[in-house]
């Protein structure tokens, strides 16, 4: 199962990594229009692969999923993400999220079956994996995202050029997730994971320390740091699978899957707010605009390096505790 989860966190690592390099040949050699017809070709490939690899049907002694709860929550956390970005109405668009937040919590309370169960939210180790799957994207996801801009206006690079340098990140990733199932078994999860957030977090300093700089190649450490880092993370989810009843264990594999993409939703918002404030209070004094940018980007590596640092004390005080679950092979709701 480590490996498993080593090699699935490593292709979504990459994917992160890969994005703005492939974003910026489509928008510089077809048209920026295009990014939004990419994902296309990969769900018709998911489409036509997934009968061949999820079981079919429900398993047995489960009901329909509760669609009016599924709905209260997405519109929650959509309402809560749009008010980062959108501070002029942030106020109603909050006490609606909150509204039905606590819409979403009473519901649960009373349910006879609820969306998440107990034994997930009751779980420190699982609850502590999804805290660290929103740190972890919170930082790194608002990097990815405004990197290729600042190479573009500060570097001079072309779309193509200012994604290129990501692809270090991947390279870093693939390279330093074969030696993660190994350090897992010697180190525990706890310090694994600690250190491999408190090697992302290092990179993001070393990043926040040349960032003055109008060179790339003073940026090549950082990014290595960054992925080989962002590697050693993997027992945020591979630990928290192993310390739930497999009978949960798609439900929970739901959630650190929600949890990351919420985070990377939240991390754009947070970040591009921190950086659009630098920004703008740079450009008031006089600062030239590729220099604004540069230092609101700097700000932004300085948060996102305080979120994966408390991200690592986090982690190995969390995921210390916990002893994997092995289900009854008789339990016929588990998953095989």
């Amino acid at each position: 199962r480590t490996l498993g989860a080593a090699v699935w966190t490593a292709c979504l690592a990459a994917a992160l990594a890969l994005g703005p390099p492939l974003g910026g040949v489509l928008s510089e050699y077809l048209g920026w229009s295009w990014i939004f017809f990419v994902n296309l070709p990969f769900v018709a490939a998911m489409l036509v692969l997934l009968p061949s690899t999820a079981p079919p049907g429900r398993a047995a002694g489960t009901r329909a999923p509760p669609l009016g709860a599924m709905a209260a929550v997405t519109a929650s956390l959509v309402l809560l993400t749009t008010a980062l970005a959108e501070p002029r109405i942030a106020q109603p668009l909050v006490a609606a999220g909150v509204l039905l937040a606590a819409g979403f919590a009473v519901r649960e309370r009373r349910a006879r079956e609820r969306l998440i169960p107990a034994a997930l939210t009751g779980n420190r180790v699982f609850a502590g994996s999804l805290g660290l799957q929103l740190l972890w994207g919170l930082g790194i996801s608002g990097i990815f995202f405004f990197t290729p801009l600042l190479h573009q206006e500060f570097l001079g690079l072309g779309p193509v050029g200012a994604g290129l340098p990501l692809v270090l990140v991947a390279v870093a990733v693939a390279a330093a997730t074969p030696l993660v199932p190994a350090v897992t078994a010697g180190a525990g999860p706890h310090r694994t994971v600690a250190a491999g957030l408190a090697v992302v977090g290092a990179g993001l300093l070393a990043l926040a320390a040349v960032n003055h700089l109008p060179q790339l190649w003073p940026r090549v450490p950082g990014m290595l740091l960054i992925g080989a880092g962002s590697a050693f993370t993997v027992p945020m989810t591979s630990h928290a699978l192993d310390v739930v009843d497999q009978r949960y264990s798609g439900t929970a594999s739901g959630l650190l899957t929600a949890a990351r993409e919420l985070s990377s939703a939240l991390g754009v918002a947070l970040i591009g707010t921190v950086l659009t404030a630098v920004r703008a209070a740079r450009l008031e004094s006089g600062v030239p605009a590729g220099a604004a940018l540069a230092g609101g980007y700097t700000a932004g590596l300085l948060t996102a390096a305080g979120l994966t640092f408390a991200g690592a004390l986090l982690a190995a005080r969390v995921l210390r505790d916990g002893s994997p679950i092995i289900s009854s092979p008789h339990d016929k709701r588990a998953v095989p």
